[in-house]
């Protein structure tokens, strides 16, 4: 990835999450914005983002920042000066989800110590 993806890609994130808490901060409390990928061509970006509470709740945000798209790309064309402003797929990240069942799994394979054993290190 070159730099200058790197760079696009942190100035979209940044700036999606100002604009979600700027213009949308009722309904974007629970709404994080972990990651943007922008294709080598930066006319494609995907966003990754984080919503807090059960399945349904992700859903429903997902479904919530999907119809927000437009203004959302229309207010950063208005920020930020890009040859092509990329067109954005907002993706739900479950890393957060699949790292906890990670630690979990790794919690289950080593047994507790019994009472009185001293850890050993």
């Amino acid at each position: 990835m070159s730099n200058r993806t790197v760079r696009v890609n942190e100035l979209l994130q940044r700036e999606i999450s100002a604009i979600l808490r700027q213009r949308y901060q009722a309904e974007s409390v629970a709404i994080t914005v972990t990651e943007v990928r922008v294709a080598p061509d930066l006319r494609d970006a995907r966003v990754f983002v984080s919503v807090i509470g059960n399945e349904e709740a992700a859903k429903k945000g997902l479904h919530w920042i999907r119809g927000k798209a437009g203004p959302i790309s229309h207010e950063l064309g208005r920020r930020i000066v890009l040859k092509y402003m990329p067109r954005f797929e907002f993706v739900l990240d479950e890393s957060a989800v699949r790292g906890a069942h990670l630690l979990k799994l790794i919690d289950d394979l080593v047994p507790p110590p019994a009472p009185g054993e001293q850890e050993r290190k």
